[in-house]
């Protein structure tokens, strides 16, 4: 009966599978992504609610989750709790399941919502998120919500729309349960030696000992402390003129929450700046977006000289950087893996697409 009355007289949102199958035409370099999260404003306005906000130490003793990414999280998901969207979450997940590109996760997430439903907790006009069904200050999916949303005030609800505390607290236990360890850091910024082996990045974890014997050292100088002896992996996301940062477990935890390296790295430095940390060591270079078809492009290119990017799709992840790492390897370049104007213009060249 309550499949009947909410499935009844619905409609496929043409907006919804709009947006869903659209490929953004350039990609923005992460440079330009971190900078546009790190604003003046947001930071002054975290380190408010990072000392206004009474339930915070509650919270970072159940949770062991730091106030700071909690907050960054906050900023980066609804500004605040201002910006939840307003999309019906049911109208939302069926039209994901009829479009079919993810049909049986958008039947599962429907599903979930259709439950929060008959159980009481959140009737069908509070159900507004995202367009991909991303709901409450914090974004929560309708499965996380069943799973992980807590009360964090206590008045017997876990209304993530209206309440921070409920939001913020179900945010933490989201981390929790991705792996975020308490007491230790999440990330470093590190400088690396002339003619270092690029090839090691995105590859071993290793404790900092074994990264300061290939002459990997701190960006600031200072030595490593006592929440940075963890596993950690070396990245160069800009590339070897950008900032380096050695990743320690707890940014794997926050791509738990949304699995993109450079929103983990917003989060990490978003939080970083509210606890009153200095800016990068080395500043992010200034790098030209790359339209889909020069991101295509490389990926063919790459696949007809003999290194597999996987499908040739546009999206630059960690199949496509490993190929180019090899590719750049071979050739005698620097091997970051980072896809640059200039990477595209060589892959095409050698691989006949361009003329020399």
């Amino acid at each position: 009966a309550l499949v009947d009355r909410e499935m009844a007289g619905l409609t496929p949102n043409p907006r919804v599978i709009s947006l869903d199958s659209a490929q953004p035409e350039f990609s923005k370099p992460i440079g330009a992504y971190v900078n546009g999260v790190i604003s003046a404003d947001r930071i002054a306005r975290g380190q408010r609610y990072r000392n206004d906000l009474p339930f915070w130490p509650e919270v970072e003793q159940r949770f062991g989750v730091p106030r700071d990414i909690l907050i960054a999280v906050w900023a980066m998901e609804s500004a605040f709790g201002a910006v939840q969207g307003d999309f019906d979450v049911v109208r939302s997940m069926s039209s994901l399941a009829y479009h079919g590109r993810r049909r049986a996760w958008a039947e599962g997430e429907l599903i979930a919502t259709l439950k929060i439903i008959q159980s009481g907790e959140a009737g069908r006009a509070q159900l507004k998120g995202s367009w991909a069904g991303a709901m409450g200050q914090t974004q929560f999916l309708p499965s996380n919500y069943i799973s992980t949303a807590v009360d964090g005030d206590g008045d017997g609800k876990r209304d993530i729309w209206r309440s921070p505390n409920d939001a913020l607290a179900s945010a933490a236990n989201l981390l929790a349960k991705g792996g975020w360890v308490r007491g230790q850091a999440w990330a470093r910024e590190v400088t690396l030696p002339a003619g270092f082996d690029y090839s090691l990045t995105e590859g071993p974890k290793e404790a900092p000992a074994y990264w300061e014997g290939l002459g990997v050292k701190p960006a600031d100088g200072r030595p490593w402390t006592a929440a940075e002896q963890a596993p950690g992996q070396l990245v160069a996301p800009a590339g070897a003129d950008g900032p380096i940062f050695l990743l320690f477990p707890n940014h794997f935890a926050i791509r738990k929450y949304n699995n993109s390296t450079a929103y983990a790295l917003g989060i990490g430095l978003l939080a970083d700046a509210f606890a009153g940390g200095a800016p990068l060591v080395k500043p992010w270079p200034v790098e030209t977006p790359l339209a889909i078809s020069d991101r295509i492009g490389a990926q063919t290119a790459l696949a007809k000289l003999g290194f597999n990017p996987g499908s040739p799709d546009g999206v630059v992840g960690v199949n496509t950087r490993t190929a180019l790492r090899a590719w750049q390897k071979s050739r005698g370049l620097v091997a970051d893996g980072y896809l640059s104007m200039e990477m595209v213009r060589r892959l095409n060249v050698e691989a006949g697409a361009l003329p020399n």
